[in-house]
């Protein structure tokens, strides 16, 4: 396993990534970003479960938000939106707390469950971020989505975990080669932030809402 300790990303650029590689390079490689209404939806969700207080007790539940974690076998870095840590034996040891804790990382999110693999390959990211530094061993984490309103379960299967490595990997390699990977048109572009910086360098004369829509209706 390689060791990223001088050489960190953001985690949450393991979503982008996954959703669309292209989408990725653009924003942590030529700094580009676009705010549209799902992005500041999404903004303000992770900014309510990080302004309430840092750290709560619920019974045999401690809740801590806002947690800074990494891995230095990923090469990544980031902020968890909430991480509960349940009392049990089997749990580890938490500095300025009784008894034993086992981690339990909650991530927040927008809209429906997705069709692609993107918010659970974060989720199991941030689960390998804290397994790493707290040296325990993390089976399952929560999805919130804010229009259901309630959890979905994320197993941290062996298979999620090869992927989070195959891609941190991945984009380790983009990142020291700069490199932008060509556009891929799918039917996910049209909810994508920074369509309007993508596309028109694709379509030229063609606008980029009859471009969008030809693609979709040429996609499988």
């Amino acid at each position: 396993m390689i060791d990223f300790s001088e050489d960190l990303l953001p985690l949450s650029g393991l979503q982008h990534f996954a959703f669309c590689r292209r989408q990725w390079a653009l924003i942590h490689l030529e700094q580009q970003w676009q705010e549209n209404l799902r992005t500041v939806e999404g903004g303000l969700l992770h900014r309510r479960a990080h302004d309430e207080a840092a750290r709560e007790r619920r019974g045999d539940t401690l809740i801590l938000r806002g947690l800074q974690v990494v891995s230095h076998q990923l090469g990544l870095s980031g902020q968890c939106d909430v991480v509960e840590f349940h009392a049990t034996p089997k749990g580890v040891p938490l500095q300025g707390e009784e008894g034993l804790w086992q981690p339990y990382p909650v991530e927040y999110k927008r809209g429906k469950p997705k069709s692609h693999q993107a918010d659970e390959l974060q989720l199991c990211a941030q689960a390998m971020c804290l397994e790493e530094m707290l040296c325990c061993s993390i089976p399952e984490g929560v999805l919130f989505y804010g229009e259901p309103r309630r959890r979905t379960v994320v197993f941290f299967t062996p298979e999620l975990r090869e992927t989070v490595r195959r891609d941190s990997d991945e984009m380790h390699q983009l990142y020291h080669r700069g490199h932008t990977p060509k556009a891929k048109p799918s039917k996910s572009c049209s909810a994508c932030s920074l369509k309007e910086l993508c596309l028109p360098q694709l379509v030229r004369r063609e606008s980029v809402q009859t471009y969008l829509r030809r693609a979709m209706e040429e996609s499988p």
